[in-house]
């Protein structure tokens, strides 16, 4: 049963990573802009983040493996679909269908594990390997896809993707008890209206903000929008009998400490992931697969770290280990803000481990501390609310360190005494600036290729000034959240500082939560 659970996880994962290998590939072949390829990946975040909180609601009361299938099925189709897409508009829309199933399937996965793991000891274990899962697909996501695009078309990254959850379709139905919500409450269907509405406007305005900007009436209106709406679906949950989401909960430190610590993890993890990947291939010239190759040890870091991680907060607590992995995390992006255009890959790989040992360190305890807040009965709406943290903070990293990015690396270009046929598509990206550059030296001869040599130059050298100041800024945000989870996140269940001891009931599980499942 876990072994399917973490095979869902992985498809879910795999399908954000496997993308991220694939975006030099997609400049080239399907004509993709900058913005273009923070749609296609930012199309499955905003998708995931707008209806996981309803996902995981319903499936508490509809059946969680039924949520499971129907969510894996849904992910294979837009797998299949997608891996056609003859225009950047067509993969984004795919992309965004992709982030639909995700959102059934991630939380519907972390609530099946605390409803057949009830016992803490039982919990910490089953969710280091699930947290493992993550790590091994951050692994073989971009080594899958790597080689894929080596040897097929760029299709064939999501081929991979249609078939594992065609497998995890096989393994659900043998093995993955189903369980809900004994009591059924009615449906808060308000709530589930508002809160998809909020979270949609919220992650669509970030996403849109670097190129509305983020002072722009658009943005204001934006953030605007979302907070009335986010303001009215709380009012709706503290006033209804039967709430999708009790907020409540967020009284409860534990829950609001660890749940700024995912979002804070993320947030630098998705928008490193996205830099790096074009790092590799367009500054130092790496083949798809080599640069699957060079992201292992973040991989093999963090599913180690995952791990131990829960463990070793039953002993010392999640205060320090969360805090420590937020702040493995700031020194591993004060580091990469060094990297140069020559900087040997050995000092990469230190970096990355860092990397990967922050994040299975926050992620994993800090998770397993937000679901022993909630009810067995009520794991779907936990795990929405871990889910969205994660997609609400992974949503912001892209589009605030691709922004950042972006804008240093036209700085760059500004002023270069080169013809506008040259920079203005250079301006759209580092894989464009190159393109213009490979075409000028076709066209042009010698003199096509002196400027083009000239333009490839300070785009390669643009580009690491931006993904150093991305790397500050992430650096800057996990620093401050280590600070806050050492000021608010208590350091086990029960402590003092957990202020509603009456809603952690992972370790005095309701009557119901104690018969068989299967």
């Amino acid at each position: 049963m876990l072994i399917a659970l973490c095979f869902a996880v992985f498809v879910v994962n795999v399908s954000t990573t496997i993308v991220n290998i694939a975006l030099p590939s997609l400049v080239t072949e399907l004509g993709a802009t900058t913005r273009d390829l923070l749609w296609i990946v930012d199309a499955f975040n905003l998708a995931f983040a707008a209806l996981v909180l309803a996902a995981g609601s319903l499936s508490d009361r509809f059946g969680r493996r039924r949520f499971l299938l129907l969510g894996l099925t849904v992910s294979l189709i837009a797998s299949l679909a997608g891996a056609w897409s003859q225009t950047p508009d067509m993969l984004i829309a795919w992309r965004a269908v992709a982030g639909v199933a995700a959102a059934v399937v991630y939380p519907v996965t972390l609530s099946i594990l605390t409803n057949v793991f009830t016992a803490r000891s039982e919990r910490v274990m089953a969710i280091g390997i699930w947290g493992a899962a993550t790590g091994m697909s951050v692994a073989v996501g971009p080594v899958v896809g790597g080689a894929l695009l080596e040897s097929f078309w760029w299709g064939s990254i999501l081929l991979f993707g249609a078939v594992a959850a065609g497998v995890t379709i096989v393994l659900t139905f043998l093995f993955v008890p189903d369980s809900r919500d004994p009591s059924t409450p009615p449906l808060d269907l308000v709530g589930l209206v508002l809160s998809t509405v909020a979270l949609g406007v919220l992650v669509y305005t970030i996403i849109e903000a670097p190129d509305h900007g983020w002072t722009s009436t658009a943005t204001l209106v934006g953030f605007g929008c979302a907070a009335v709406l986010l303001a009215a679906f709380v009012l709706q949950e503290i006033r209804v009998e039967h709430p999708m989401l009790d907020v409540r909960l967020f009284a409860n430190m534990r829950f609001t400490a660890a749940s700024g610590a995912v979002t804070a993890a993320f947030f630098a993890l998705f928008g490193f992931i996205f830099l790096v990947t074009q790092y590799f291939q367009s500054v130092r010239g790496y083949g798809a697969l080599e640069t699957g190759l060079r992201m292992l040890p973040v991989a093999s870091s963090l599913a180690v770290a995952a791990l131990l991680g829960p463990r070793i907060a039953v002993f010392v607590g999640s205060k320090l280990v969360v805090a420590f992995g937020l702040l493995s995390l700031s020194v591993a992006f004060v580091w990469a803000s060094t990297v140069g255009t020559d900087t040997s890959y050995l000092v990469v790989v230190g970096q990355m481990i860092f990397l990967g040992a922050g994040i299975g360190l926050t992620s994993a305890p800090a998770t397993e501390a937000i679901m022993g807040v909630v009810a067995p009965e009520k794991a779907g709406m936990g795990s929405a609310v871990n889910d969205a943290t994660r997609e609400l903070g992974g949503t912001l990293g892209v589009a605030v360190i691709g922004s950042v990015a972006l804008s240093v690396y036209r700085e760059k270009l500004d002023g270069l005494a080169l013809p506008s046929q040259l920079t203005d598509p250079a301006r759209d990206s580092i894989g464009a600036a190159l393109e213009a550059s490979r075409i000028a030296a076709e066209r042009f001869g010698e003199a096509g290729a002196r400027a083009g040599e000239q333009l490839a130059g300070i785009a390669r050298a643009g580009f690491v000034d931006g993904f150093a100041t991305g790397c500050i800024v992430a650096g800057c945000v996990t620093a401050v959240a280590a600070v806050l989870t050492l000021v608010f996140l208590p350091a086990h269940p029960g402590d003092p500082e957990s202020e509603d001891q009456a809603t952690d009931a992972a370790d005095q599980p309701s009557e119901s939560a104690k018969q068989p499942l299967a």
